[in-house]
Order: structure tokens, then C-alpha cells, then sequence
């Protein structure tokens, strides 16, 4: 029998872990000395610890661990591991994005160039809406199910989309990361209230409007360039800021060729121009 400090230097693991893996009943010593109290630990057990420490460098959960340590057979096993890895690689590639996008903007000259900002006049337009206070955290996932419902309802009442879907959001999602958005597409015909889709218009507005090329993680590279854009040219006024999706999730799994339209609240210009 090996005593929980001898035990802690064949693995590696401080006699702290040790003990918290025995109090969530995922590494119980081998026996506890009734008089003492002191922990015992066998040989056999080592192999064991060494999973768990693998599986911690790996950032996998304790419960997860505590899953694949007590998992029926080996089916069951594998299907909790590979699912780790999987968000993994998920986890792996958005660094990478991110990496990537940090060394465009660090290094001179590798920024590509902005897109053209338009100038555009929109009209009201009628529309299957939904709208919730939304976390900024969780509106990338909200907003995919709210268009799908969307969708869903304008189908199941054989209305056909009238453009593409959109969204406005409150300032305190940007200033609060949790405040009021509105998706919706725009339809024609009667539609009827079903869940939380409701007809409503989307009300006219006078926008600067720059095209973002890829996945939402990088859209704030647009947004910066269209608040530059405005500011020099003293043209913001109060209101929401507006998105159209001319590209996204249910068009096509490549991000790279997403396509969004962020939309800024300008002064009123009457009509639809570029701006140089």
C-alpha cells in the first residue's frame, strides 16, 4: 500500500487533487485507515491516476473523466473520448483563426483591403419576426434557431421569403453584451402568429452599409471600419444597428464564403449610393 504523499510523487498529482477526486468519488484510495484517517493507495492504481492525469492535460472535464472511467464497455468509452476530441479540433481551429486574424492586423501591409461602404435608403418592409433579450454570448447560436423557425413557420404557411433575413440589435447588446434583438425575415401575404414568430415591419431607415466576407468571429473588423467611416464623416445618428445575412449557415457550411451586411444609422441621404 502506497500512503496518499508516496502515491502523489509516482503521479504526479498534488495530494489537494487527490483528495478532491475522492470526495467526487472519481480516484477513492484503495483504504483509509480507520484509527488515522490517512489515505491508502495500491500499485494497480497508478495506471489509473496517469488516465486521469492525460485526460486533465487534454482539459476534459472531471465528470466527463469520471464517464469514461465508468463507462459499461469499450463502445461507450471510445464514444465519450472521441467526443472530447472533437471539440478539441474545434477548439484547435478557432485559435487558429483567431491567430490568424491577429497576425493580419499586426503585421503591416497583410490587412486585406475593406470593402466599399454604400450609402442605401431602406423601406419598410413587412416581416416574420421574432424578438427576445438576448446574452451576447449565446446570440450567434440564438439567432441560427430563431431564422430556422422562422423559416419553418413562413413554409408551413406557404409564404415565400421577400429578401434576405436580417437582424437589429439594441445598443446594450454591444454596451451590456445582453439586450433586445430582432431577426426577421422579410415576407409578403398574411402571416398568422405561431410560437414566437410574429408579423411585424421592419421600419425604413437610412444606412452605411459594408459587406463582411466570412464568419461572425471577424465581423468586428467591419464594424470598425464602418464606425471610422461614419465618424470622419460625421453622419451617425441614434438607432439600432442592423444585419443582413445574404450568405450564412443554412445557404452553405463554408464560411469563407459567407456574406453579411452590417449596417450602420446614418443622417438622410434620399437614395442609394457608394461611397468613395
Amino acid at each position: 500500500m502506497l500512503s496518499i504523499g508516496d502515491f502523489s510523487r509516482a503521479t504526479h498529482m498534488t495530494v489537494k487533487s487527490l483528495r478532491h477526486y475522492q470526495r467526487i468519488g472519481l480516484l477513492e484510495p484503495a483504504g483509509v485507515d480507520p484509527d488515522t484517517g490517512y489515505r491508502q493507495y495500491t500499485a494497480e492504481q497508478i495506471p489509473i491516476a496517469q488516465v486521469i492525469r492525460r485526460f486533465r492535460d487534454l482539459d476534459m472535464p472531471l465528470e466527463e473523466i469520471q464517464a469514461v472511467l465508468s463507462a459499461p464497455d469499450l463502445a461507450a468509452r471510445n464514444e465519450h473520448i472521441t467526443s472530447h476530441l472533437a471539440r478539441l479540433e474545434d477548439e484547435l481551429k478557432r485559435t487558429q483563426r483567431a491567430v490568424t486574424s491577429l497576425r493580419n492586423l499586426l503585421v503591416p501591409g497583410s490587412v486585406e483591403k475593406m470593402p466599399a461602404i454604400e450609402l442605401r435608403a431602406v423601406p419598410a418592409t413587412p416581416a416574420a419576426v421574432i424578438t427576445e433579450i438576448v446574452d451576447a454570448e449565446n446570440s450567434v447560436a440564438w439567432l441560427q434557431g430563431a431564422l430556422g423557425e422562422i423559416s419553418a413557420t413562413l413554409i408551413a404557411q406557404q409564404l415565400p421569403a421577400a429578401g434576405p433575413a436580417g437582424g437589429i440589435f439594441s445598443d446594450d447588446l454591444f454596451t451590456e453584451h445582453r439586450g433586445e434583438v430582432t431577426i426577421f425575415i422579410p415576407c409578403n401575404g398574411k402571416l398568422k402568429a405561431m410560437g414566437r414568430v410574429a408579423p411585424a415591419e421592419v421600419p425604413a431607415a437610412e444606412l452605411a452599409i459594408i459587406e463582411h466576407a466570412g464568419p461572425p468571429a471577424e465581423v468586428d473588423r467591419a464594424y470598425g471600419a464602418l464606425a471610422d467611416f461614419v465618424t470622419r464623416h460625421a453622419l451617425a445618428v441614434d438607432g439600432p444597428i442592423r444585419e443582413y445575412y445574404l450568405i450564412g449557415q443554412r445557404d452553405t457550411l463554408d464560411t469563407a464564403r459567407w456574406r453579411t451586411e452590417v449596417c450602420w444609422p446614418v443622417f438622410r441621404i434620399g437614395a442609394t449610393h457608394p461611397v468613395p
